[in-house]
């Protein structure tokens, strides 16, 4: 059975990452929030109750990873099948939705890929080091319970496979889903060719901030070419919440 904390977690998860129009419970539009200003991720936790867990949560997202802990860890396993172009900008990130069928496999644990957006810079960083884009492939298993994949991109001559196809296809109006049928997309094409990665409890990056978030950052960062990168700080130039402290959590690697 489901927890209350459990469904209460993924509603607030879907009104940000799936459905950025669905209504709070207290008025008509979800607070707003920002990168920058009077809403900006010092005063998120203040813009709404729904929002606490931005200031008072204790495993909060991203972190710097440092001083990982080896260990012999289940190997991730990617079944992304291609699928019908869904985008959107949604006014804090470009955000492509996943049709069902797709899973990350962890050991016993199943996860269906819902969506994956953007951050630039990179949200998270490893052992001090930012990278210059990250990608956030957001997946739930049965239960609700959120797995967020992280590729980081950094900056080089080579493209990155499938960016060029979703820059081409961006909305002219942000908030507005575009569905392009006549373009097919693979999640998988986002992919290092390994996939060793680190792992920690933490939340989500953006509000309500919630908490009991898997997150596997990948080690091996992809290649992204400079007109790619432009091409989307031209719309976000900074779209990344600062790093939060690790509070003695365990940060794990993989062999």
């Amino acid at each position: 059975m489901v927890s209350r904390s459990t469904c209460k977690a993924l509603v607030f998860f879907l009104s940000f990452a799936l459905l950025p129009a669905l209504a709070h419970a207290q008025s008509s539009t979800p607070p707003h929030w920002s990168y920058e200003g009077k809403e900006d991720p010092q005063h998120w936790g203040k813009l709404d109750p729904a929002y606490a867990a931005c200031s008072s949560g204790h495993i909060q997202s991203p972190i710097n990873i440092a001083k990982a802990r080896q260990v012999d860890l289940p190997p991730l396993q990617f079944s992304y099948s291609a699928v019908p172009l869904s985008i959107v900008d949604n006014g804090h990130t470009v955000m492509v939705n996943y049709a069902p069928g797709s899973t990350l496999t962890v050991g016993d644990k199943i996860y269906t890929l819902k969506q994956f957006h953007f951050h630039h810079p990179s949200e998270e960083h490893v052992n001090g080091k930012k990278y210059d884009l990250v990608a956030h492939l957001v997946h739930a298993d049965a239960d609700g319970h959120l797995a967020v994949v992280a590729i980081l991109f950094k900056r080089d001559s080579t493209p990155a496979p499938l960016l060029d196809t979703l820059w081409k296809n961006l909305p002219a109006e942000k908030g507005r889903v575009v569905e392009v049928s006549s373009v097919s997309i693979n999640a998988k094409d986002l992919l290092p060719p390994t996939a060793g990665y680190y792992t920690f409890a933490g939340s989500l990056t953006t509000p309500p901030c919630t908490e009991g978030v898997t997150w596997y950052v990948l080690k091996t960062p992809v290649d992204i070419s400079e007109p790619q990168l432009d091409a989307f700080a031209k719309i976000y130039k900074h779209d990344s919440r600062p790093i939060q402290p690790t509070n003695q959590r365990e940060v794990l690697k993989s062999k």
